[in-house]
C-alpha cells in the first residue's frame, strides 16, 4: 500500500501569538522541561490549525502581541500534537467554556517547547519594511488570528533578520 503524499511533506512553520503579560517566550524558557500546552485559544480557525494541521516537529515563530513593541522573540517547536484544552473544562479558568464537555471538548491545544531565543528581536514595524515579507499573513490588514501559517521563504528571511543560525 502506498503512503499518502502528506506523509512525505516536511514539517510546517507557524507564527503563534501570545501577550507577554499572559504567557511570554521567557515563561516558556523557565517552564520545567521547557514546554507548555498552548491553551486558551478560542477561535475556531486557530483551533483547527492546532487540531488538524499542526504536527510534532513543526517550527513556531513565537510572537509577542500587544507589546511595546510587538514582534518575534524566538523560535519554538510543536512537541506534542493537539489534546483537549483542559482550561475549557475548568470553571475557575478565564477560558472556561460551559458548552465544552469531556466527551465533546470543543477546544484543543498543542504543546510547544524547545525555545531558542533570537539574537535579535524582530519587531512588527521592521517586518513591514522588508519586501520578502509583504505577503506574510501577519502583515495583512485586519488579520487577528493568534496562529498563522508561515511560508518557508518568510521563515528563512526572518531567521536571517534575527541573525539566527541553526
Amino acid at each position: 500500500m502506498q503512503k499518502p503524499l502528506i506523509d512525505y511533506l516536511p514539517s510546517r512553520i507557524w507564527l503563534m501569538k501570545s501577550e507577554p503579560d499572559v504567557f511570554s517566550f521567557f515563561d516558556l524558557e523557565k517552564k520545567m522541561g521547557q514546554k507548555e500546552q498552548w491553551d486558551g485559544v478560542r477561535n475556531y480557525q486557530a483551533r483547527n490549525f492546532m487540531q488538524k494541521e499542526m504536527k510534532v516537529g513543526d517550527k513556531v515563530l513565537f510572537y509577542h502581541s500587544n507589546a511595546n513593541p510587538s514582534g518575534i522573540v524566538g523560535l519554538a517547536e510543536v512537541v506534542e500534537e493537539a489534546k483537549p484544552d483542559f482550561t475549557a473544562l475548568d470553571p475557575n479558568s478565564e477560558y472556561f467554556d460551559p458548552k465544552a464537555t469531556k466527551e465533546n471538548p470543543r477546544w484543543y491545544a498543542v504543546t510547544v517547547g524547545k525555545p531558542q531565543k533570537f539574537p535579535k528581536f524582530i519587531s512588527l514595524s521592521e517586518m513591514r519594511e522588508h519586501e520578502p515579507l509583504q505577503n506574510m499573513l501577519l502583515l495583512r490588514k485586519g488579520q487577528r488570528l493568534s496562529i498563522l501559517p508561515v511560508s518557508l521563504n518568510e521563515y528563512s528571511f526572518i531567521l536571517q533578520l534575527a541573525r539566527f543560525h541553526k
